[in-house]
């Protein structure tokens, strides 16, 4: 069985939606130490929190979204470059966007869009490197040499008062979100159970060990407090008590009712999670249906995060890699239930007063290629590609920069990934500057470059 430190040292998510005394005693008394948290209490207890409120959500759409059959659409080009679908008008004069995102177009009002995004890789991991990181990957494409926002979130904007971890990935982590040289500790939090699988949603690693109950466990953590306490008048530098401190904490974040709440999707109102696009558990092919996952409830379970007071949600919305039938996937599947839960979202945290303090990112590692291929598909581009941006410091109802008339290149005020990562950087309250020790004993920034997309604002 896996300790809590090895899925990422996060505090209290380990737990079923069914969330109990005894399924919080067995997460947190099983491991050599009594804790899996020691090590994540103590690198937040070190980080630095910037002491205000605002959060993100990063829906990361892998595999390359069409930029052209979604945010920016090609009316007017050569049918090879224009695709299947055609457009319809926003609630904002002069904004178009594809005609199968009638509810993103209904609150067009409450997000903005970035057309000239671009870099050079067009692998997906390494892709994917870039956008996390602001860096490009190591030699070998799939290495992880720098530590993503997600991490740099964990561990800048962790503290002991927290009963949740700062950074969360649901469900797990993709290439570039690790925590590099900032070590295992500072992963972001992987919830590994998927809300978007049919069945009962239940994190794992909260099953006891056999032979085990919880009367026993309950007497053991007793035991081990009694321990340290003896080995703590040995300590003469204090060492052993502060990791008590750690274990106190951890067992007050397993315990906390607002882990317990943040899981519990059971709590939401039917009608919420229909809103969202709720796929029935009894329906077997909902998650593969027209190629598209049912990730709609990740997108929800990343709202009530947010609420419960996690900082950053990452969102994997996989798998935006249409390269063959790629029209009748997005029509049939992806873009329908992208457009549905995306508005729903929008307008939730609208509803909820989390607007203005969550800045939401929807975008993927590249675009797709301005020229339909004989798959009736588009294949990886990043020489220009598309992003979603609402709240926080963005004002809805804008569009910056501009691709050429064949969506090939930027054609006006060109972005970069790095800018996309500035924006979230200084919304967190985090400065891109800092630098931090790597492996090879080097500083190194946080982010090479980019400039928070003001234009926005």
């Amino acid at each position: 069985m896996k300790s809590v430190a090895s899925l990422g040292g996060c505090p209290g998510f380990l737990h079923s939606l069914r969330f109990s005394r005894r399924s919080v005693i067995q997460a947190g008394l099983l491991g050599s130490t009594g804790f899996g948290l020691g090590n994540l209490l103590a690198n937040e207890a070190r980080a630095e929190s910037t002491g205000g409120k605002n959060n993100v959500i990063l829906l990361w759409m892998r595999g390359g979204p069409s930029h052209i059959d979604m945010w920016d659409p090609k009316p007017e080009a050569p049918a090879e470059y224009r695709g299947e679908f055609g457009t319809i008008p926003t609630e904002v004069p002069g904004i178009y966007l594809t005609d199968i995102l009638p509810r993103s177009a209904a609150v067009m009002r409450d997000w903005s869009i970035v057309r000239s995004l671009n870099h050079i890789d067009a692998g997906h991991s390494t892709g994917d490197q870039i956008c996390f990181t602001g860096y490009p990957s190591g030699p070998n494409g799939d290495e992880n040499i720098h530590p993503s926002c997600c991490a740099i979130a964990a561990e800048r904007l962790g503290g002991l008062d927290r009963e949740l971890p700062a950074s969360v990935m649901i469900p797990k982590l993709v290439p570039g979100t690790g925590a590099a040289y900032l070590g295992v500790a500072n992963k972001p939090f992987e919830t590994l159970a998927d809300p978007a699988a049919n069945g009962p949603f239940r994190v794992p690693n909260f099953e006891l060990a056999q032979g085990l109950d919880v009367d026993r466990l309950a007497g053991r953590r007793e035991l081990l407090t009694g321990f340290d306490r003896l080995r703590q008048q040995l300590d003469t530098r204090g060492q052993l008590r502060a990791v008590n401190d750690f274990q106190r904490q951890a067992w007050g974040i397993l315990t906390s009712p607002r882990a317990r709440d943040a899981f519990d999707l059971d709590a939401e109102p039917a009608a919420v999670r229909e809103r969202y696009g709720f796929i029935p558990a009894f329906d077997p092919g909902a998650s593969n249906r027209c190629g598209a996952p049912a990730w709609s409830q990740r997108i929800l379970l990343a709202r009530r995060l947010i609420e419960a007071g996690v900082r950053m949600v990452t969102v994997d919305l996989r798998w935006w890699d249409t390269h063959v039938q790629g029209f009748d996937s997005l029509r049939r599947g992806f873009l329908p239930r992208f457009d549905q839960a995306y508005s729903a979202l929008i307008e939730d945290l609208r509803t909820r007063g989390l607007l203005e303090s969550t800045l939401v990112v929807a975008c993927g590692e590249f675009g797709r290629t301005p020229r339909v291929n004989n798959d009736a598909g588009r294949d990886h581009y990043p020489n220009v590609f598309s992003a979603a941006l609402a709240g926080g410091p963005v004002r809805g109802g804008r569009v910056l920069g501009e691709s050429d008339a064949k969506g090939a290149f930027p054609k006006s005020n060109p972005k970069s990934p790095q800018d996309v990562l500035a924006t979230i950087y200084r919304h967190l309250g985090i400065d891109p500057s800092r630098q931090y020790t790597n492996s090879a004993g080097r500083p190194v920034s946080i982010l090479p470059s980019g400039s928070p997309l003001v234009e926005l604002s």
